[in-house]
């Protein structure tokens, strides 16, 4: 059993996500950042699905029932148990009694606790995964609350020494000014050149509407191809008829603020979607925060498709190396 002493800012239980529900209208969720959750649950030999806990900005503090392994990887929001520091990326062991604490976030937006055997929840549609703005999954659909008591599973496959560390070299840096890779399209013919060329070319600023449905940028406004709106969309520019949005669709609703729609985001709808940030770019999205800066840049679908690859080759290194 882990007991919520402090519950953080916004700290839920995810796993990998409900995946495959999008023809009924229901988004993933999930960890955002898959590496770092996926890094953790491989540091204390748990099957790659079981949930853990999503820490946003501000950490909570817990208490253990009983031993565990742990490991604390994604954005650096430093740990510690009874109050001593403690590392990241490393397998850990607390005892009965034992206490984890945070400092205030130094880089990266969401850290990512995974526990020996995984955090025990029900399962709602194929996953533990926490989808607040409807109440489901989790925690009793929400994030944690002082007082909240959560039971440990039994979903680990082996038992990883104390101390296991992971490469350096594959551990993320989370800086203040990011590159994006996004795939342009479906709907960027809907904007005018000049306004592709701005949104390329231009460094945005992240605003404080930035959580785990999605990501305002603040920039130079867009503009979009005069046109008579056909049958089916909106009297707006940035209107279409209506249409699937894939996790990372970047929509411009007015040409105002581009919008990166993440993991808990609406699965359709009627405005453009002006480009896709790529799967493997997904993990360094969720790292970043208010008011940090973020350059979009254009890559073909090929490339995508490698830096995927990439993605799950170092997974793999990780997997054999534990």
């Amino acid at each position: 059993m882990i007991k919520v002493i402090k519950p953080g800012l916004q700290t839920t239980v995810q796993d990998q996500g409900r995946i495959g529900l999008y023809e009924i209208g229901m988004p993933p969720s999930g960890a955002m950042d898959k590496f770092s959750y996926t890094v953790g649950n491989l540091l204390v030999g748990n099957q790659r699905n079981a949930a853990a806990l999503e820490i946003t900005y501000l950490g909570p503090v817990l208490q253990f029932g009983r031993k565990l392994r742990i490991s604390i990887t994604g954005g650096n929001i430093p740990p510690k148990i009874n109050g001593q520091p403690v590392a990241m990326w490393e397998t850990l062991e607390v005892q009965e009694g034992d206490t984890l604490s945070f400092d205030f976030v130094q880089s990266g937006a969401r850290t990512y606790l995974a526990v020996e055997g995984g955090i025990d929840v029900p399962v709602v549609m194929n996953s533990r995964s926490t989808y607040t703005l409807i109440g489901i999954g989790g925690f009793q659909g929400r994030a944690l609350a002082e007082g909240d008591e959560l039971a440990v599973g039994d979903m680990h496959e082996k038992k990883v020494p104390v101390g296991t560390r992971i490469d350096p070299s594959l551990i993320p840096v989370f800086q203040k000014t990011h590159e994006i890779r996004v795939v342009v399209g479906l709907c960027s013919y809907r904007l005018t050149e000049e306004s592709k060329a701005v949104f390329l070319e231009s460094e945005w600023t992240v605003t404080p509407e930035a959580n785990r449905i999605g990501y305002r940028h603040k920039g130079e406004r867009l503009k979009f191809v005069e046109r008579q709106q056909p049958f089916g969309a909106g009297s707006n520019p940035s209107n279409v008829t209506d249409l699937g949005y894939p996790i990372g669709s970047i929509q411009v609703p007015d040409g105002v603020e581009p919008i990166v729609l993440l993991h808990d985001a609406v699965t359709g709808g009627g405005y453009a979607t002006i480009a896709t940030v790529i799967s493997a770019d997904l993990n360094r999205m969720a790292q970043i925060k208010t008011n940090e800066k973020v350059k979009f840049v254009s890559v073909t679908l090929e490339e995508a498709i490698g830096a995927r690859r990439n993605l799950r080759d170092q997974l793999m290194k990780i997997a054999d190396a534990i």
